[in-house]
């Protein structure tokens, strides 16, 4: 990642990204409405990132950013804290879905189905909803939360597994079709199975969905935000060391070229099932945090543009890169529930004052053209772009920098 360094000198780089902290979090507080304040303090986070200093400086700026800033700034304003939690929930969804398509090279249209399998393991057995099918008893305390985690882990893990075992032979584009189907299928599911026994309360959904206890008397954003960053951490640590093992060569293998890894006695199915196994887990804990943090689920919190969403998010941070996917989920994430909601209200405002522009009344502009229900159409114009000028990603993993500079290089000289 040098290549990437915003700035290489330590002298510099410094000073300017404690003082840019320092400011974004200044503006924030100063303008706590402004999305501009807060998409410079996103800013200043990256900068601290990409900028060259000692890892242990990096580490703490960080941690002050993320760890004491953040909260003080939800303080001013908790959606600010809503943002970044739902940041991390797709942050750790991004990662999950890295190893699969980043790592392993299979293309898994969906993932999304892994966290509803989590969202309604603890929906069922934290609400009411569970006496309908064990005659009573429920919902469990608050408390058993923590174990759900778990729960949503091996369950997802399994129903990774079970999606595996179908598909060990295809790749590409029979896999994409495949995950796509099983991706449907448990939404259709989850619609449906309210008869003959309502486990999951059909398309009107399962509410009231316990919340976890909350400790030290925090508000519950603050909880939410500080349990999602944790969960987060420990998925990139799970990453990072999964990345450098021998499961992780082994799945960079199987993506290069699955005939040659297998020759060179790679075990395919194992590292297959291991690949959907590690990447559903990690979703279906973050569908437990979901729907408790949520309180209500139904099937339509799982459709299948929420599977394309977080294959974007991996495709724009870099594929097989762990900041990547942090990266990518931030971006769409803001992009979504702040950036192009802002310009909605923005324009609302105007056409409400009765602002005229070059002579024509907003007040007359349609309801059509309001930016935030062009959000899919945006993301597909930046994916066109990134892959015409940038198809490696914003944060692209070394190795995956390197293969596309060698690509160009050899275009180059076949052209010439």
């Amino acid at each position: 990642m040098r290549g990437a360094r915003v700035i290489r000198r330590p002298l510099v780089a410094i000073p300017l990204s404690v003082l840019l902290l320092i400011v974004s979090g200044a503006a924030v507080a100063s303008f706590p409405r402004s999305v501009l304040a807060f998409l410079l303090f996103q800013g200043a986070i990256l900068f601290i990132y990409l900028a060259a200093m000692p890892g242990y400086l990096r580490a703490a700026l960080l941690a002050v950013a993320l760890l004491v800033m953040m909260p003080i700034i939800g303080a001013y304003n908790v959606y600010y804290l809503e943002i970044a939690t739902q940041v991390g929930i797709f942050a750790a969804l991004a990662l999950g879905l890295n190893i699969v398509v980043g790592l392993a090279g299979l293309l898994d249209l969906g993932y999304v189905a892994f966290f509803a399998v989590g969202a309604y393991s603890w929906a069922i057995f934290g609400s009411p909803h569970a006496n309908q099918i064990f005659g009573g008893g429920f919902p469990l305390a608050p408390g058993w939360f923590y174990l759900f985690i778990f729960v949503g882990l091996a369950v997802a893990a399994l129903a990774g597994v079970l999606l595996g075992l179908p598909v060990l032979r295809l790749h590409g584009d029979y896999l994409a079709i495949v995950t796509l189907g099983f991706g449907e299928v448990i939404r259709v599911l989850a619609n449906n199975l309210d008869k003959p026994i309502n486990f999951t309360n059909g398309p009107k959904g399962i509410t009231p969905i316990n919340r976890p206890p909350v400790p030290f008397g925090l508000p519950y954003a603050e909880y939410s935000y500080f349990l999602v960053l944790l969960i987060v951490l420990v998925v990139i640590v799970v990453n990072r060391r999964l990345e450098d093992s021998h499961i992780g060569r082994a799945w960079e293998a199987i993506r290069e070229d699955q005939v040659a890894a297998q020759a060179m006695g790679v075990p395919l199915v194992r590292a297959k099932l291991l690949a959907f196994a590690c990447g559903a887990s990690f979703a279906g804990v973050m569908g437990v945090v979901f729907a408790a943090k949520q309180v209500f689920i139904n099937p339509e919190s799982f459709t299948f543009l929420e599977s394309i969403g977080v294959l974007a998010m991996v495709i724009l941070g870099g594929m097989g890169s762990i900041p990547g996917a942090v990266l990518g989920a931030t971006i769409v994430t803001v992009l979504n529930l702040q950036v192009l909601k802002g310009l909605s209200l923005w324009l609302n405002e105007l056409k409400n004052a009765g602002v005229v522009i070059l002579g024509y009344p907003l007040a007359d502009l349609p309801t059509q053209l309001e930016p935030a229900k062009y959000e899919r159409m945006i993301f597909g114009v930046i994916l066109v772009v990134m892959m015409i000028f940038r198809p490696q990603g914003f944060l692209p993993a070394r190795r995956r920098q390197r293969e596309i500079e060698v690509t160009a290089e050899e275009h180059k000289t076949v052209t010439v």
